[in-house]
């Protein structure tokens, strides 16, 4: 891409180079922009779209989602259904939940590739939907505002008109949206708990979202789940009175550690709290969920216009299982295929996140393949076909001085009321897992540029 050929240029000239990469480094500290304690952006450059790559994505992600929208409505109506999805057993009996409103997860990012196809347009592909903890909103925003003050970027605005892609005011209205519907006509303000455990790397995005929250008047806090009691019809973090959830904290491990009786499942199923994202978002958090769109078995569940979308946009995935099945058009023998074709798939829990789990059928030996096939077979499991990552050149301070080294990098679309695009994180990475929690990774602020 021209434009970052010439900001690269830009780090260049005198010490401009320098004096990003203190500023960047400086603000993150002062910002709280981190990840476990290290700056969580790594490169002096952003991800640069033009509005048309921009506008593809977000009219790809209003393809998709009826597709997806399809899937959880039958899986909600149809218990036989799950199967397919590899529900627990106490994951339907949370199912069986009113949220009290009608988005199963009001707030949710789908993660994509986004490619050239060769023939002067785009290819994209959505990997994996995040209905239940959709992480970085806050992150990117705060990364946007900083990458304002880098010298480097003051002057490349010379040269191009930038807008960044605000992600936090569509989950701060889905969550309010959520909460009127959930409460009634005329509701008060809610008391929000941004909600998850004190000690995970992320909880300085709970810091960003917080002052975010303030930011509009709302009373809001950082609340650990083992903090809160339930008594008298009130969900309480000590005397803070909460009706509404920002729900950081994933609902197995809420399950695990509070067990099934834990005051905030005992809240929402009394009706006492509104949580965002609800129970009834583990549908499409479930991996399996693109092998239920992917599935010849379901293809009259969606429309024409649906199968296309599907076929175009979402990789061939299946659960691992002993079947037969169609892969292009032909019949293969499931398992037996896996083991033969490492190179060409990838091996997914049906329930990790970060990139726990993951295994890349190209990058192991061949017993290590083998042996996470077996355990596919013993636990729930995903198999999806490769598919291509693109990668870009970003500049990186290091020893001194700037070098231009090749990133791979997703493109990841937040969702708002499961309806359409809101925003956009882009992931870096030195590995084909690109995810920052699963280390060597790192998040970049993602502005949509035309040249003045």
């Amino acid at each position: 891409m021209l434009a970052a050929a010439r900001y690269h240029d830009l780090l260049a000239t005198g010490s401009a180079a320098a004096d990003s990469a203190a500023a960047l480094d400086r603000l993150q500290e002062l910002c709280g922009v981190t990840f476990d304690g290290r700056p969580l952006c790594t490169v002096l450059r952003p991800r640069f779209l033009t509005p048309e790559q921009y506008r593809f994505v977000r009219q790809r992600v209003a393809d998709v989602l009826p597709a997806f929208r399809a899937v959880h409505t039958r899986a909600i109506e149809d218990p036989a259904f799950r199967v397919q999805l590899r529900t627990r057993a106490w994951e339907n009996e949370l199912l069986a939940l009113d949220p009290g409103f009608p988005d199963p997860s009001p707030t949710s990012r789908l993660d994509a590739f986004l490619t050239d196809d060769g023939r002067g347009g785009h290819d994209l592909k959505f990997t994996e939907y995040n209905t239940e903890t959709p992480a970085g909103a806050g992150y990117s925003d705060a990364l946007a505002e900083i990458f304002h003050g880098l010298p480097v970027f003051q002057d490349f605005q010379r040269l191009y008109h930038t807008l960044p892609i605000p992600c936090q005011p569509g989950v701060f209205h889905a969550l309010l949206d959520a909460y009127r519907k959930w409460r009634g006509a005329n509701p008060e303000p809610p008391r929000i708990a941004i909600m998850d455990w004190r000690e995970v790397p992320t909880f300085s995005e709970f810091v960003l979202f917080y002052d975010y929250f303030r930011s509009f008047g709302l009373e809001v806090r950082n609340v650990d789940p083992r903090d809160v009691h339930y008594a008298r019809g009130k969900l309480m973090a000590g005397d803070y009175h909460i009706t509404l959830i920002y729900k950081r904290v994933l609902i197995n491990e809420l399950v695990d550690r509070g067990g099934h009786d834990h005051p905030v499942i005992r809240a929402v199923r009394d009706g006492a709290v509104c949580m965002v994202n609800p129970f009834r978002c583990r549908v499409l958090f479930k991996k399996a969920s693109l092998a239920v769109v992917t599935d010849e078995r379901n293809a009259d569940m969606f429309t024409a216009v649906q199968q296309r979308a599907i076929a175009a946009h979402i990789p061939w995935t299946r659960v691992v299982e002993e079947r037969k099945t169609l892969l292009s058009g032909e019949t293969i023998d499931l398992v037996p295929y896996i083991l033969a074709h490492q190179d060409r798939l990838v091996l997914k829990p049906n329930d990790s996140y970060g990139g726990s789990g993951i295994v890349l059928g190209w990058t192991v030996p061949q017993g290590v393949w083998e042996a996470a096939v077996q355990l596919a077979l013993n636990e729930p499991f995903v198999v999806q076909e490769r598919i291509a990552i693109p990668s870009e050149p970003y500049p990186v301070w290091r020893d001194g001085g700037v070098t231009i080294e090749d990133r791979m990098l997703d493109t990841n679309p937040y969702v708002a009321f499961n309806t359409y695009a809101h925003g956009c994180l882009t992931r870096l990475s030195t590995g084909e897992l690109i995810n920052v929690s699963a280390g060597g990774g790192s998040t970049v602020p993602t502005f949509l540029i035309e040249e003045r």
